[in-house]
């Protein structure tokens, strides 16, 4: 069954005196020269898991939201973080394998949904499975595929042997959630991954800047040509990538910006209002007017589906609501810590 679900700094020194506004500097790593292709999936040291390959970010304020991009990605207002510590790049599937391994946990896509869980969804959903997109040129489109899952990106049949180095994917925010608490961590709130995919940069419309900086295909993996029907594939990729493929931001993180959309503890809304999308960290049910019962998070950096025509949200401020009971092949997740190095 188909399912189609779906610039520089202005704030200069005297600005930021007048708004109390200053940025202080991140201690990011120095960039790895080994992801992409020849990385294999997890940091460099193993058996520092739970801390190794993170950045730590010492926090302040920042110009949270746009006024220039959607509608629910307004106002833009001055907002605050507390230091904390971020991955580098989105969790892999060699580290989900890892807590996999380590637990036993099997996913959302792996159980399927309970009746509870299902409000207005297909009954189908159910049943084990996950929400799969198909670049094919004659149908093109989204459909639950029965048996998708992190394991089996594309349904059976497929695996992730040549893709321990790409982002996990079909993870639910109750999987992201159980990964992140065995690695003592939490998933970031919107605010804190805005403010580090900004890299320090207030204002740039991109991760890495503006496009006097690099094109998006230069820079992320995203859709080129016409969706859903041409994908060029001009960055290289046609779907996932391996993390880290791309420059790093200022802050020396990857995939800030296409490649998979990224999970967040906070709670969606319709609007980007001050108090709203910066309460705590506790979990209560988010709002999406297109589908008031289903309950929905904050999704944000966009993804390797994402163009300049149909989804335009490959940049810092973008954000969209998903469905935390469901999985698709273009969202994963990476964790914070306020855990000082």
């Amino acid at each position: 069954m188909k399912l189609m679900v779906m610039g520089v700094l202005l704030v200069a020194l005297a600005l930021s005196a007048i708004l109390d506004v200053s940025i202080p500097e991140s201690r990011a790593a120095p960039p790895i020269a080994s992801l992409c292709e020849g990385y294999a999936g997890l940091p460099a040291e193993a058996a520092g898991l739970m801390e190794h390959g993170m950045a730590w970010l010492a926090g302040g304020a920042f110009r949270f939201g746009s006024n220039q991009g959607y509608p629910e990605e307004a106002p833009a207002h001055i907002a605050r973080v507390d230091a904390f510590r971020i991955d580098r790049h989105p969790v892999t599937n060699a580290q989900f394998s890892a807590f996999v391994e380590a637990t036993g946990y099997r996913t959302q896509a792996e159980r399927g949904l309970t009746k509870d869980q299902l409000g207005s969804f297909p009954l189908a959903l159910v049943n084990p499975g996950s929400l799969v997109f198909s670049q094919s040129v004659s149908d093109p489109g989204w459909r639950f595929v029965e048996g998708a899952s992190w394991r089996m990106p594309e349904g059976p049949g497929s695996d992730i042997q040549s893709r321990m180095h790409h982002p996990v994917v079909h993870v639910a925010l109750v999987d992201a959630q159980a990964y992140a608490d065995w690695a003592g961590r939490q998933l970031p709130s919107e605010s804190e991954w805005e403010y580090a995919a900004r890299g320090g940069r207030m204002d740039a419309p991109f991760a890495w800047g503006d496009l006097n900086d690099g094109a998006p295909k230069d820079m992320a993996n995203v859709w080129q040509g016409r969706f859903p029907v041409m994908n060029l594939a001009l960055d290289g990729y046609h779907g996932t990538s391996p993390v880290g493929c791309f420059p790093a931001n200022a802050f020396g993180l990857f995939d800030m910006g296409g490649n998979v959309w990224e999970l967040t503890a906070s709670p969606y809304s319709p609007g980007h209002d001050k108090g709203v999308v910066e309460s705590s960290k506790e979990w209560v049910q988010g709002y999406d007017p297109r589908d008031p019962g289903v309950p929905v998070n904050v999704i944000k950096g966009g993804s390797h589906l994402c163009s300049e025509e149909h989804c335009f949200r490959y940049r810092p401020a973008a954000r969209q609501p998903q469905p935390v009971y469901l999985s698709t092949s273009h969202v994963g997740f990476r964790t914070v810590s306020q855990n000082e190095p």
